[in-house]
Protein backbone atom coordinates (compact mmCIF):
# COMPACT_ATOMS: atom_id res chain seq x y z
CA UNK A 1 0.00 0.00 0.00
CA UNK A 2 2.94 2.63 0.77
CA UNK A 3 4.59 2.11 -2.65
CA UNK A 4 1.15 2.63 -4.47
CA UNK A 5 0.69 5.45 -2.29
CA UNK A 6 3.94 6.90 -3.14
CA UNK A 7 3.57 6.23 -6.47
CA UNK A 8 -0.06 7.61 -6.69
CA UNK A 9 -0.45 10.46 -3.94
CA UNK A 10 -0.38 13.30 -6.18
CA UNK A 11 -3.23 11.91 -8.35
CA UNK A 12 -6.78 12.23 -8.54
CA UNK A 13 -9.98 10.27 -10.83
CA UNK A 14 -10.33 12.22 -13.62
CA UNK A 15 -11.37 15.39 -13.00
CA UNK A 16 -12.25 14.72 -9.05
CA UNK A 17 -10.91 15.38 -6.08
CA UNK A 18 -10.94 11.79 -4.84
CA UNK A 19 -7.17 10.19 -4.15
CA UNK A 20 -6.40 7.63 -6.52
CA UNK A 21 -5.58 5.37 -4.23
CA UNK A 22 -9.41 4.83 -3.41
CA UNK A 23 -9.47 3.26 -6.94
CA UNK A 24 -6.03 1.08 -6.36
CA UNK A 25 -8.02 -0.20 -2.94
CA UNK A 26 -11.12 -0.64 -4.48
CA UNK A 27 -10.08 -3.15 -7.32
CA UNK A 28 -7.48 -4.61 -4.83
CA UNK A 29 -11.03 -5.62 -2.92
CA UNK A 30 -12.62 -6.83 -5.78
CA UNK A 31 -9.73 -8.90 -6.64
CA UNK A 32 -10.33 -10.11 -3.28
CA UNK A 33 -14.18 -10.68 -3.48
CA UNK A 34 -13.61 -12.58 -6.57
CA UNK A 35 -10.85 -15.34 -5.28
CA UNK A 36 -7.54 -13.20 -6.05
CA UNK A 37 -4.06 -14.84 -4.24
CA UNK A 38 -2.00 -12.67 -3.00
CA UNK A 39 0.03 -11.85 -5.66
CA UNK A 40 -2.87 -10.79 -7.83
CA UNK A 41 -4.02 -8.43 -4.74
CA UNK A 42 -0.53 -6.60 -4.87
CA UNK A 43 -0.99 -6.11 -8.73
CA UNK A 44 -4.37 -4.70 -8.28
CA UNK A 45 -2.92 -2.09 -5.94
CA UNK A 46 -0.02 -1.17 -8.94
CA UNK A 47 -2.01 -2.05 -11.94
CA UNK A 48 -1.64 1.63 -13.24
CA UNK A 49 1.64 1.96 -11.98
CA UNK A 50 3.22 1.65 -15.28
CA UNK A 51 0.28 3.38 -17.43
CA UNK A 52 0.17 6.41 -15.48
CA UNK A 53 3.65 6.94 -13.71
CA UNK A 54 6.16 5.36 -16.30
CA UNK A 55 8.52 8.14 -14.97
CA UNK A 56 8.64 6.71 -11.50
CA UNK A 57 8.45 3.51 -11.58
CA UNK A 58 9.44 0.62 -14.25
CA UNK A 59 8.94 -3.67 -14.74
CA UNK A 60 12.95 -4.28 -13.14
CA UNK A 61 11.78 -2.50 -10.01
CA UNK A 62 7.86 -3.85 -9.89
CA UNK A 63 9.76 -6.68 -10.28
CA UNK A 64 12.47 -6.57 -7.82
CA UNK A 65 10.03 -5.14 -5.13
CA UNK A 66 6.86 -7.58 -5.85
CA UNK A 67 8.29 -10.53 -7.72
CA UNK A 68 7.85 -11.32 -11.47
CA UNK A 69 4.26 -12.64 -11.13
CA UNK A 70 3.28 -9.15 -9.70
CA UNK A 71 4.95 -7.08 -12.20
CA UNK A 72 3.52 -9.92 -15.32
CA UNK A 73 -0.05 -8.89 -13.91
CA UNK A 74 0.71 -5.21 -13.89
CA UNK A 75 2.49 -5.15 -17.53
CA UNK A 76 -0.64 -7.19 -18.69
CA UNK A 77 -3.07 -4.65 -17.52
CA UNK A 78 -1.13 -1.61 -19.09
CA UNK A 79 -2.32 -0.20 -22.46
CA UNK A 80 0.67 1.36 -22.59
CA UNK A 81 4.07 2.04 -21.05
CA UNK A 82 4.88 5.21 -22.83
CA UNK A 83 5.45 8.48 -21.20
CA UNK A 84 3.41 10.43 -23.87
CA UNK A 85 0.81 7.91 -24.91
CA UNK A 86 -0.57 7.16 -28.08
CA UNK A 87 -3.78 8.55 -29.58
CA UNK A 88 -6.85 6.90 -26.95
CA UNK A 89 -8.86 4.97 -29.59
CA UNK A 90 -5.69 3.40 -31.16
CA UNK A 91 -4.56 2.04 -27.39
CA UNK A 92 -7.96 0.78 -26.42
CA UNK A 93 -8.32 -1.12 -30.00
CA UNK A 94 -4.38 -2.84 -29.13
CA UNK A 95 -5.53 -3.53 -25.43
CA UNK A 96 -8.87 -5.40 -26.64
CA UNK A 97 -6.90 -7.10 -29.00
CA UNK A 98 -4.01 -8.35 -26.41
CA UNK A 99 -7.30 -8.86 -24.02
CA UNK A 100 -7.34 -13.23 -25.57
CA UNK A 101 -3.43 -13.38 -24.43
CA UNK A 102 -4.09 -12.73 -20.97
CA UNK A 103 -3.38 -14.97 -18.27
CA UNK A 104 -6.35 -15.73 -15.70
CA UNK A 105 -4.43 -13.76 -13.05
CA UNK A 106 -3.86 -10.41 -15.01
CA UNK A 107 -7.45 -10.97 -17.08
CA UNK A 108 -9.29 -10.68 -12.99
CA UNK A 109 -7.16 -7.47 -12.28
CA UNK A 110 -7.94 -6.12 -15.90
CA UNK A 111 -12.02 -7.05 -15.17
CA UNK A 112 -12.13 -5.65 -11.55
CA UNK A 113 -10.31 -2.82 -12.89
CA UNK A 114 -12.76 -2.12 -15.25
CA UNK A 115 -15.79 -2.88 -13.11
CA UNK A 116 -14.82 -0.39 -10.83
CA UNK A 117 -14.58 2.78 -13.34
CA UNK A 118 -18.15 1.47 -14.69
CA UNK A 119 -19.66 1.58 -11.27
CA UNK A 120 -17.75 4.93 -10.47
CA UNK A 121 -19.37 6.51 -14.07
CA UNK A 122 -22.64 5.23 -13.08
CA UNK A 123 -22.15 6.56 -10.14
CA UNK A 124 -21.24 10.30 -11.35
CA UNK A 125 -23.45 10.10 -14.20
CA UNK A 126 -26.28 10.01 -11.84
CA UNK A 127 -25.06 12.62 -9.45
CA UNK A 128 -23.77 14.88 -12.52
CA UNK A 129 -25.57 14.24 -15.50
CA UNK A 130 -24.16 14.50 -18.99
CA UNK A 131 -20.91 16.22 -18.35
CA UNK A 132 -19.00 13.52 -16.99
CA UNK A 133 -18.47 12.40 -20.22
CA UNK A 134 -15.63 15.19 -20.80
CA UNK A 135 -13.47 13.52 -18.41
CA UNK A 136 -12.74 10.70 -20.77
CA UNK A 137 -10.72 11.18 -23.42
CA UNK A 138 -13.09 9.12 -25.66
CA UNK A 139 -15.97 11.09 -24.40
CA UNK A 140 -19.26 9.85 -24.31
CA UNK A 141 -19.06 7.74 -27.68
CA UNK A 142 -15.82 6.47 -27.64
CA UNK A 143 -16.38 5.22 -23.69
CA UNK A 144 -20.15 3.56 -24.50
CA UNK A 145 -17.97 2.05 -27.07
CA UNK A 146 -15.04 0.38 -25.06
CA UNK A 147 -16.57 -1.12 -22.14
CA UNK A 148 -18.92 -3.42 -24.36
CA UNK A 149 -15.99 -4.74 -26.42
CA UNK A 150 -14.29 -5.34 -22.91
CA UNK A 151 -17.33 -7.55 -21.75
CA UNK A 152 -17.60 -9.46 -25.41
CA UNK A 153 -13.75 -10.02 -25.34
CA UNK A 154 -14.05 -11.06 -21.49
CA UNK A 155 -16.85 -13.41 -21.95
CA UNK A 156 -15.34 -15.21 -24.97
CA UNK A 157 -12.37 -16.23 -22.29
CA UNK A 158 -14.73 -18.08 -20.55
CA UNK A 159 -13.56 -17.27 -16.96
CA UNK A 160 -14.91 -18.49 -14.41
CA UNK A 161 -13.63 -16.15 -12.05
CA UNK A 162 -14.02 -13.17 -14.26
CA UNK A 163 -17.50 -14.04 -15.38
CA UNK A 164 -19.13 -12.55 -11.94
CA UNK A 165 -17.35 -9.20 -12.93
CA UNK A 166 -18.15 -8.76 -16.26
CA UNK A 167 -21.60 -10.02 -16.53
CA UNK A 168 -23.67 -6.95 -16.41
CA UNK A 169 -21.95 -3.97 -15.77
CA UNK A 170 -23.11 -2.29 -18.70
CA UNK A 171 -26.57 -2.67 -18.30
CA UNK A 172 -27.16 0.03 -15.94
CA UNK A 173 -25.11 2.37 -18.23
CA UNK A 174 -27.99 5.52 -19.67
CA UNK A 175 -28.37 4.77 -23.84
Amino acid sequence: MDYAHQLHRDQCRKATPIPYIGHLLSVAGLVLDYGGDEAETIAALRHDALEDQSDRTSVPEITQRFGERVAKIVLACSDTTERHKPEWRKRKETYLQHLPQLDESALLVSAADKLHNVRDIIKDLRAEGETVWERFNGKREGTLWYYPELVKAMKRRKSSRVAPCSRNWIAPLPN
